[in-house]
C-alpha cells in the first residue's frame, strides 16, 4: 500500500511525501513493513531519549491504564501524578518546586505566558503582559507560542493573528549579528536585551523567554560563557521573569538534567516536554516557584488556565517510568560522555567543502551547511540543500532532523543529530559512516 496524499483519510504533515510504515522500534533503530532498518539519529524531533521498545515503560503505562486511565485535573489526583511530581521535584534546579502537567510543549509555553501575566496582574502590575523572545527561536505552534517563536517562515502565514511580542538577536557566534568575536564582543548580544527592554518599557514586560541552547530553528546553538548569567542579571534588575524553555534540552539531552545547569542558572519558570515521556505518551510541564503560586492562591485562588488532558495519570505513569529508567541506566552521565565523542567525530565532516560548522552539547548536535567555508556564504534556499541531505540520509537508513532559514529568515541549512541517550560508541560510528556516505553521494552529484 502507498501511504501518501491523497490516498486514505490521513492529512499528512507533508503532502508531497511517501511515508514508510514503521512496524516497530528497538533501541536506536526503527523498522518498516518492508524490513528496512533505520537509525533514529534524531530521536524523531529529539524526543526519544530512552530508546524505542522499552518494555518496562510500556508495562507501567498498561498498569496505570488498568487502574484508572483518566480523571479531570480539577477533581482528583492519583498516585502516578503525585509520585512523578515528587521524582521531578527531586531533580529540579533550586527554587523550582511546583509542576503543572500538560500534553505538549506548545501547551506548556502558553501556560508559562499566562502564569507570568496572572502573577503580575495579581501583584498590582496590570501593565506587565508582554514577553520578550529571540529571533530564530522555537517555542511552539499555538498562536501564543508562535508569537514568541522567532522562525520567520513559520510566523509569516499567520502574522495577522500573532501578538506583537518584541524579539532580540540570538548568540549566534558563527555568524555574529554584530560582526564581533567572543570574548572581545563583551556579550553584545546579551546587552541587546537590556537595550530592548529600555526602549519597549520595562513596566510593560512580564518575562523573557529563551532556549538555553538553541533548538531546531538554529541548530544546537550553545551560548558563550557568561551569556545566560548576564541575561539572568538583566531580568533581575528589571524585575522580569526568566522563562527557561527546556522542551528540547531538558531530561538529559545535553548531559545534564536541564541545560541551564551547565551555567548554574535558576529560572523563574521552566518549560519541559519531549524527553519527559521519551515519546511514549504526550507529556509536558510548566514549572515555577512556590512563592509565585502562593500569590495566585491568595488573590484568585488558583491558576486561571486548564486543558482537558492536563494532569493525566497515564502520562505521569509513563514519565515516572522514564525518569527511573534514566536514573537506573545512568543516562545523564552517558549523554555527556557520548556527546563529547559524537561531537569529536562530527568534526571530521568539515573535510567536506559544504560543512561550515559543527556544534552542540551532549547528545544535541547540529551540522550547518554552507556554499563557501571561508566566507560562510549560505546556499540559496532554492537549492534545498538540507532537503537533499535529509532525503539521501533517509535513503541510506539514517533519520536526521532538518532546520532552514536561520541565516536571514530565508537562507540557512542545517541538520540536527540527536540520537537516544542509550546510544553506544559503536552505534555512533554507524551514524558517522552513514553521514560520510550521504555527504560523499551529494558531493559527487554536485
Amino acid at each position: 500500500m502507498r501511504y501518501a496524499y491523497p490516498q486514505g483519510h490521513v492529512l499528512y504533515r507533508k503532502l508531497g511525501r511517501i511515508y514508510p510504515l514503521v512496524t516497530h522500534g528497538e533501541g536506536i533503530y526503527l523498522y518498516d513493513e518492508k524490513g528496512k532498518c533505520y537509525i533514529d539519529g534524531s530521536g524523531g524531533a529529539l524526543v526519544v531519549n530512552v530508546g524505542h521498545g522499552q518494555k518496562e515503560i510500556v508495562q507501567k503505562m498498561v498498569e496505570q491504564m488498568g487502574q484508572v486511565g483518566y480523571v479531570h485535573g480539577t477533581q482528583f489526583t492519583t498516585h502516578s501524578i503525585e509520585e512523578y511530581a515528587e521524582a521531578i521535584g527531586n531533580i529540579l534546579p533550586g527554587g523550582l518546586e511546583k509542576i503543572y502537567f500538560l500534553s505538549g510543549g506548545s501547551e506548556s509555553i502558553e501556560a508559562a505566558i499566562k502564569f507570568a501575566r496572572q502573577y503580575f496582574l495579581e501583584s498590582g502590575h496590570a501593565q506587565r503582559w508582554r514577553v520578550v523572545a529571540r529571533w530564530h527561536s522555537y517555542h511552539g505552534n499555538t498562536l501564543g507560542a508562535l508569537s514568541l517563536t522567532g522562525r520567520i517562515g513559520m510566523r509569516k502565514p499567520y502574522l495577522p493573528l500573532l501578538i506583537d511580542f518584541p524579539h532580540f538577536p540570538p548568540p549566534y557566534c558563527y555568524r555574529c549579528p554584530y560582526n564581533l568575536t567572543y570574548p572581545k564582543c563583551e556579550l553584545e548580544c546579551a546587552k541587546a536585551l537590556e537595550q530592548l527592554i529600555q526602549m519597549e518599557g520595562a513596566e510593560t514586560i512580564s518575562a523573557v523567554i529563551l532556549e538555553p541552547i538553541g533548538g531546531a530553528t538554529i541548530g544546537a546553538l550553545v551560548p558563550p560563557e557568561g551569556y545566560l548569567n548576564l541575561i539572568r542579571e538583566i531580568c533581575d534588575r528589571f524585575g522580569i521573569f526568566l522563562i527557561d524553555d527546556e522542551v528540547m534540552t531538558g531530561m538529559g539531552r545535553t548531559g545534564k538534567w536541564f541545560a541551564t545547569e551547565h551555567w548554574k542558572i535558576s529560572p523563574d519558570i521552566m518549560v519541559l516536554g519531549k524527553g519527559m515521556s521519551g515519546g511514549y505518551f504526550p507529556l509536558s510541564a510548566m514549572v515555577t516557584r512556590s512563592e509565585f503560586v502562593d500569590r495566585l492562591k491568595e488573590k484568585t485562588g488558583g491558576f486561571v488556565h486548564g486543558h482537558t488532558f492536563s494532569h493525566h495519570p497515564v502520562a505521569c505513569a509513563v514519565g515516572l517510568a522514564v525518569i527511573r529508567f534514566i536514573q537506573e541506566k545512568k543516562l545523564i552521565e552517558q549523554s555527556e560522555k557520548r556527546g563529547i565523542y559524537l561531537l569529536k567525530r562530527l568534526e571530521e565532516l568539515k573535510n567536506f567543502p559544504f560543512v561550515g560548522d559543527v556544534r552542540g552539547k551532549g547528545l544535541m548536535t547540529a551540522i550547518e551547511f554552507v556554499k563557501d567555508q571561508k566566507t560562510k556564504e549560505p546556499f540559496p534556499r532554492t537549492d534545498r540543500f538540507t532537503e537533499k541531505v535529509i532525503d539521501q540520509a533517509f535513503e541510506n537508513g539514517l533519520v536526521l532532523y532538518p532546520g532552514t532559514g536561520f541565516v536571514d529568515g530565508v537562507n540557512g541549512d542545517m541538520v540536527m543529530v540527536g540520537p537516544p541517550l542509550i546510544i553506544e560508541e559503536s552505534q555512533i560510528e554507524e551514524i558517522i559512516d552513514l553521514l560520510k556516505k550521504t555527504f560523499s553521494h551529494i558531493q559527487q552529484k554536485s
